[in-house]
């Protein structure tokens, strides 16, 4: 499978469609999950640009996409144990882009049915975010009513990918479709 930062999913009846618009700004490949494409891109946000750019000169183009979302930060994993140890590592870089903020950690998970619960994980690492700000004096909360961050976690098989999306972004980027 293609080494990908940025996971897209296509509006069913229209995969040709929009395989085709992604190819045109990096390396795109098919997987094994329905109407599902990775990409490598050079830059998530720069795609993320370009994406609305070409919805301007032609709003028809983007309609094939449901959404895309970049990753910055990746892993791969072996078992849930594998996968929650370095998820938290993951997280734990962004804990000062977190202080006194509302957030919450949205999961999308391919793969590793029956031994991975995308509302379980959520739930693991949003507690442990919000035990590491109240331990570093700089809380945080939980909300799902226009928070000022979302972190993304992507999972296809036993490959993950993670970002994190504040407010003005969420409001710049529709095709994000994080909740």
């Amino acid at each position: 499978m293609l080494d990908w930062n940025v996971v897209a999913t296509v509006r069913e009846g229209r995969y040709q469609e929009g395989f085709r618009l992604l190819r045109r700004f990096g390396q795109a490949a098919r997987t094994d999950y329905f109407n599902l494409v990775v990409l490598q891109a050079e830059d998530g946000r720069q795609l993320l640009d370009d994406l609305l750019e070409e919805g301007g000169r032609d709003p028809e183009c983007l309609k094939a996409l449901s959404s895309v979302v970049p990753v910055f930060l990746r892993f791969t994993f072996q078992t849930p144990e594998d996968f929650e140890e370095k998820a938290r590592q993951a997280v734990s870089e962004w804990l000062p882009q977190l202080w006194g903020k509302s957030f919450h950690l949205r999961m999308h998970r391919r793969g590793f049915k029956g031994k991975l619960s995308s509302l379980a994980e959520e739930q693991f690492l949003d507690h442990y975010l919000l035990q590491a700000l109240q331990a570093g004096g700089e809380p945080g909360r939980i909300s799902f009513d226009d928070p000022d961050v979302i972190i993304a976690l992507e999972t296809i098989g036993p490959r993950a990918g993670l970002s994190l999306w504040k407010r003005e972004e969420l409001g710049r980027y529709p095709l994000l479709h994080l909740d």
